[in-house]
């Protein structure tokens, strides 16, 4: 299985000689352990097989020890080192329950009079045990607490100057060590503090935790800016929105004043004209209301006369007198609209009707010039004397068929009722 170069290591001695050599702190820690029970009992030495496997990267070779088994018995015959069968399928044993597919890849002895560099005894017996490149030797000083690793290479056991130690998760030295501590006899290590291996796991955590809090300050400020992102599009909508309400309240507010003054105009035209019912033309003197009724009792006249000549002899009698016919023709004209009522003589009416129109064609011809050549261009009239609602609708459109247009536009209840400067929106 490949695994990655530990990031979390102490460096222990001269590292540039290869293979490179990691071992797990759980490790470092048994082989302490071990070396004090020989410390306590140096009767016989102690020893342990290695556990580990081999890498390569780039070239360059990796040897992890990251278990041990202490042997069941280690003995010495001189400088020679004895390892009986039972001792082997005790290890391979504990090895596959403990670390399951681990590979034993060397050893491990610890006593006093350990030879300085090993001897060819030792070559040897590793050599047979460990015959693959790269397995490793160590041989530990239990007095100085110094340990010396030792490689096979170049068909010998080369002294090797440093070693990393790596720190990890390794539940099955742990397991083992838990096992064994009871049955093997090993003792507690005296507690000395590694300040140095102290000090990095503390980097290590206080790395990680400001790792931890960057990450949640870096999702906190994201979560800020699309909160504020979300609160300015907010805003500036709600700004828009404001700003239509604001542009249509003023809008409602000119059509409601544009009624009132029209509501105005109406009540104030209605009193100054009292109960005239012609008084739609808007002369404001009495030029037009004489004008009228002459109008009216010539046309009375008229009429009167084209009747005498086809009345029977009862009308004959009621015409005897032409002057009190004239005056009463006077009389009806000023109580009435300035209109003949004749139903019995058609030819009469027809006379009255004509005499009716000539008149009001000299009234709107007389009245169709404007006074200002841009009144009503803006789309607001302004009523000039003399000014009907059939007269400004043939001014502006050139018929009179857009009076009741004209009404609703103003909201003219009565068109008749309009004054000189009324302002009135063309439709």
């Amino acid at each position: 299985m490949e695994r990655q170069i530990p990031k979390n290591v102490r460096q222990i001695g001269n590292v540039s000689d290869s293979p490179k050599i990691y071992v797990e702190d759980y490790v470092d820690t048994f082989f302490a352990q071990l070396s004090d029970k020989y410390r306590n009992d140096p009767q016989k030495p102690l020893g342990a097989f290695l556990i580990g496997d081999f890498q390569t990267y780039e070239g360059e070779d990796y040897v992890y020890i990251y278990g041990a088994i202490q042997m069941q018995e280690l003995r010495v015959s001189g400088m020679e080192y004895l390892i009986d069968d039972e001792t082997w399928k005790r290890a391979y044993e504990e090895c596959k329950q403990f670390f399951e597919d681990g590979e034993l890849i060397g050893w491990f002895v610890v006593r006093d009079d350990a030879e300085k560099a090993p001897g060819n005894s030792t070559v040897k017996l590793h050599k047979k045990s460990f015959p693959k490149k790269n397995t490793v030797f160590i041989i530990c000083d239990p007095q100085e607490k110094e340990e010396t690793y030792y490689v096979h290479k170049m068909n010998d056991l080369m002294e090797i100057g440093g070693h990393y130690t790596y720190y990890e998760k390794n539940p099955c030295m742990q397991d083992y060590m838990i096992s064994s501590r009871k049955k093997n006899g090993a003792v507690q290590t005296e507690v000395v503090e590694d300040k140095a291996a102290q000090n990095f796991r503390d980097l290590a955590r206080k790395q990680g935790r400001r790792t931890r809090q960057k990450h949640q300050g870096n999702f906190v400020y994201a979560m800020s800016v699309g909160l504020v992102l979300v609160l300015v599009i907010m805003g500036v909508a709600m700004l828009n929105n404001f700003n239509k309400i604001r542009k249509a309240q003023n809008q409602i507010e000119e059509v409601a004043g544009t009624i009132n003054t029209v509501k105005d105009s109406d009540n104030s035209g209605s009193s100054n004209e009292g109960n005239d019912p012609n008084g739609g033309q808007a002369d404001g003197s009495e030029d037009g209301t004489a004008d009228e009724n002459t109008g009216a009792e010539n046309e009375n006249s008229t009429a009167g006369d084209d009747a005498d000549q086809g009345k029977t002899d009862s009308a004959a009698n009621k015409n005897t007198d032409t002057e009190k016919s004239n005056s009463a023709s006077d009389k009806k004209a000023e109580g009435d609209d300035g209109t003949s009522k004749n139903d019995t003589d058609g030819d009469a009416s027809t006379n009255s009707s004509q005499a009716k129109n000539s008149q009001s064609d000299e009234v709107v011809e007389a009245s169709a010039v404007p006074s200002s050549s841009t009144n009503g261009s803006d789309g607001v009239y302004v009523v000039e004397k003399g000014d009907t609602l059939a007269i400004i609708s043939k001014k502006m459109y050139g018929d009179v068929t857009h009076v009741d247009a004209i009404c609703r536009m103003n909201g003219l209840s009565n068109g008749n009722l309009i004054y000189i400067g009324q302002k009135l929106i063309l439709p």
